[in-house]
């Protein structure tokens, strides 16, 4: 194959394209043939993007979140292509939700100043040691979560804009003692019934259907009989996780990074101050002079302590006597900061500091020195972290190598298999909302399902599934989307219109039976004759019950007075009920603290659908486009 290449870029025509090229170079610039393809859209929201990498990242941290708190139950549900179509459905409509509330924060002119987020980080329990904040924490865990500090305090900015909003909405609901005592009445309520169970596999005999039937429900339902376009795919999948096994480091390795990453392993020198704050008022030459009388009688050997309480005019260290408790360096104010530390001794006070607060007179009062962690009691994270470097360097290495192969030898991933010692992997057919992993990506989604793959038959580029998780795929089979023929669904259609005509016909004969039950008639034999009996249920309660779950609810929707105090339920499984209540227990009066936790919860409740109805208002004002997940 690169023969013929080599040959063909001999021609004459050969030569014409390369001279068009390099004409499209001087006009158009270097930078439209190397910039990397922009991220694609998943969403739209009033002319601003979310991209489909948010959706995934989103949907994946979501995911993630349930399988840890519902394990195999969430497991169970994600086996269901269909729930997981609508699961990530829900995710989008979220991240449109939010960005509606980003948009109308910033309408409103809401705003979260530099000095809020500062306060909010630092007070954040993720970024402590010991309940103080530690600056190398506060580094780390921003590297490991992929942020630089910039773009972390973006983020925050952004969540707390948005925030203003929402809680805006959530302290606006309230609930009223009265209020409270009707639905903890209503909800405590129990019920007396008894209910007889009709078959309606007992009808099916007596029905009949026609072809003009099954073809009419066939042309209404066409959708339903609707296929997906599918393809199976084989493919190439590498993670640097997987050659951790392979990584050998030596003793050199581990002193080298121990060295080169010492201030990981380091806990920096932490001080403990307290201050007497003088803000600068309309006057600033009164406002140092006040601070240097201050500092006179500070210098008198006055209490520290008092003075701040007295003249601080930050009260809320003031009630504490000026304590500010433990910083480290990269947290106050840079002025205040640098005479801080510049303090020798314990006890010691600075002269007249000024910050962009104001003036300030600060007392040294205790200092926790800088903490070097040993070697041998970081060696094995140490290790862990070397291995991972050197995967990371390999995956890249054949990462590099997998682009190349795929390039040259487009029509088959035989060579890269052999080549890398990869392992080559298929799928059966698959739709783009029944993807296995590593495939359900949207990435690799519109690639595999692109009619470069399908039609010309050639390798994937190396697609990047997750941070160093990559594949390269190509389509063996394919099938384009299609509706099913009337013969291939006819036995479904037939299934599905008996069940609905026996339930009709159970349902019918039960409503002749209600008829003489509310006239006052003992309805015992007709049951039987359709093999019912009655059965009793005491106490049914509105939630919870282990009953037909439409049958509790029709339950609470009768009342004891003459003709209604009965009913014919449809059942879930396709049978019916013929239902009568028998009784009402009044609840139990509620004691005071049950009254206030089930107000807090009606306010929560209100408050989150007044806040729901608030993100539909915005999206039927928006102008919204989705595209294909």
């Amino acid at each position: 194959m690169l023969e013929k290449i080599r040959e063909g870029s001999q021609g004459v025509w050969a030569m014409v394209i390369l001279g068009l090229v390099i004409l499209s170079f001087v006009f158009a610039g270097v930078g439209s043939y190397v910039t990397a393809p922009t991220d694609t859209a998943a969403a739209v929201v009033n002319g601003e993007e979310i991209s489909q990498s948010a959706l995934e990242r989103a949907y994946q941290n979501e995911r993630a979140r349930l399988e840890s708190q519902f394990g195999d139950a969430f497991n169970a549900l994600a086996a269901d292509t269909e729930y997981l179509k609508n699961f990530r459905q829900s995710v989008l409509d979220r991240l449109i939700g939010d960005k509606l509330i980003e948009q109308t924060a910033r309408d409103l002119g809401l705003r979260v100043s530099d000095t809020q987020i500062r306060d909010t980080i630092v007070a954040m329990p993720e970024f402590q040691i010991a309940g103080q904040f530690n600056n190398d924490r506060f580094q780390v865990l921003l590297r490991q979560a992929g942020y630089q500090p910039n773009t972390f305090r973006d983020y925050m900015r952004l969540e707390m804009t948005r925030q203003q909003v929402s809680r805006a909405i959530l302290g606006s609901e309230f609930s009223l003692p009265g209020e409270t005592k009707l639905v903890h009445e209503l909800q405590r309520q129990t019920r007396d019934i008894r209910y007889a169970t009709i078959s309606a596999q007992q009808f099916a005999a007596d029905i009949t259907l026609s072809e003009d039937e099954i073809n009419t429900f066939y042309q209404a339902n066409l959708d339903t009989f609707d296929t997906q376009e599918q393809v199976s795919v084989s493919y190439v999948e590498l993670k640097a996780t997987d050659l951790l096994s392979e990584m050998t480091v030596t003793e050199q390795d581990l002193l080298d990074f121990y060295e080169q990453s010492s201030g990981a392993y380091r806990t920096e020198e932490e001080r403990r101050a307290s201050h007497i704050l003088i803000e600068f008022g309309e006057d600033r030459d009164a406002a140092k002079a006040e601070a240097e009388a201050l500092l006179a009688k500070v210098q008198a050997d006055e209490n520290f302590a008092e003075l701040a309480k007295t003249s601080s005019a930050d009260s809320f260290s003031a009630e504490n006597g000026g304590d500010l408790d433990w910083f480290a360096r990269g947290v106050m104010d840079p002025a205040f900061e640098e005479a801080t530390f510049a303090l020798a001794n314990i006890g010691d006070t600075t002269t007249v500091v000024e910050s962009e607060f104001g003036f300030h007179i600060i007392k040294l009062t205790d200092i926790k020195s800088e903490q070097v962690t040993p070697f041998e009691e970081v060696r094995t994270d140490i290790e862990n972290s070397v291995k991972n470097e050197k995967a990371s360097e390999r995956f890249f290495e054949i990462q590099q190598r997998m682009s190349e192969i795929a390039f040259e030898v487009p029509d088959s991933l035989e060579d890269m298999v052999s080549e890398l010692s990869l392992t080559l992997k298929s799928t059966e057919l698959f739709d783009r909302n029944s993807a296995p992993q590593p495939i359900a990506n949207p990435v690799v989604l519109n690639t595999v399902f692109s009619p470069e793959l399908i039609e010309d038959a050639v390798n994937s580029d190396v697609l990047e599934v997750a941070d160093e998780h990559i594949i390269v795929a190509r389509v063996q089979e394919h099938k384009a989307a299609r509706t099913k023929s009337i013969d291939e669904v006819k036995e479904d259609i037939e299934t599905r219109l008996m069940a609905q005509k026996a339930q009709q016909a159970a349902k019918n004969w039960s409503e002749n039976v209600l008829t003489s039950l509310i006239s006052g008639t003992d309805v015992s034999a007709e049951l039987e004759s359709k093999n019912s009996l009655w059965e009793e249920q005491a106490e049914v309660a509105r939630f919870g019950s282990a009953l037909d779950s439409n049958i509790a609810t029709e339950a609470f929707k009768l009342s004891l007075a003459e003709g209604k105090n009965a009913a014919v339920v449809e059942l879930n499984n396709g049978d019916v009920s013929l239902l009568e209540l028998t009784k009402i227990h009044q609840a139990v009066e509620a004691d005071s603290q049950e009254l206030i936790s089930l107000g807090q919860s009606l306010e929560s409740s209100r408050s989150q659908n007044m806040f729901a109805a608030l993100v539909e208002s915005l999206k039927a004002q928006a102008d919204i486009t989705t595209y294909n997940l």
